[in-house]
């Protein structure tokens, strides 16, 4: 075993536990207080095992679960940009970028390289299983939204409208769930949670 290689290995994993610390607009579905990314990323990582029967044909849920648990890593140095707010996604990607960049070349070249792999593909939404992850990963708080009757939407306002333009993956990456989504925010629309 290398030290070196240790050492850096063991400073990453320390440097991944402020993720625990970034919190989310989204709310935990008792509402008692907002979620924190490291919380969120476990919780799509186990969505991803649970819904795996409505995975496109052909998608690789290992690969899927570790996009999962590595997309938002960069929000250690970048922050939780809200997914409704117009002005902070302007500097998103150059912020997320410049995170990568610094947290995956922490780690041995090897795993450096699999894990910007996995990030780069999960942003570039260029395969079907990137697609998968996306949809989980839009799915997630949407359901916490439904749950806490509205939550995140009624703090800042947010319309049907916002809703169906921010889900719309859903459409192509999780196809067998587009359906039950699109009852969900009728019900949501309904029930008084979206406007």
């Amino acid at each position: 075993m290398e030290t070196n290689q240790l050492s850096q290995q063991i400073q990453f994993i320390l440097e991944i536990d402020k993720l625990k610390l970034i919190l989310r607009q989204t709310l935990l579905t008792d509402s008692s207080r907002r979620e924190n990314t490291a919380e969120h990323s476990w919780h799509i990582a186990v969505m991803a095992i649970v819904l795996a029967e409505y995975a496109p044909p052909g998608t690789d849920i290992g690969r899927v679960i570790k996009m999962l648990l590595v997309h938002d890593l960069v929000e250690i140095d970048a922050g939780d940009t809200f997914c409704y707010d117009v002005q902070g996604y302007l500097s998103k990607a150059s912020r997320e970028v410049e995170a990568a960049n610094r947290l995956f070349g922490m780690l041995p070249t090897q795993q450096e390289q699999e894990l910007r792999m996995l990030w780069d593909e999960f942003e570039e939404q260029s395969t079907q299983d990137a697609k998968f992850a996306a949809a989980l990963d839009r799915i997630q708080p949407f359901l916490h939204n439904q749950k806490t009757e509205g939550g995140t939407w009624r703090i800042h306002g947010i319309s049907r409208e916002q809703v169906m333009k921010r889900m719309a993956p859903v459409e192509t990456g999780a196809p067998k769930l587009w359906a039950f989504i699109l009852q969900l925010i009728d019900d949501c629309v309904a029930s008084g949670y979206l406007s």
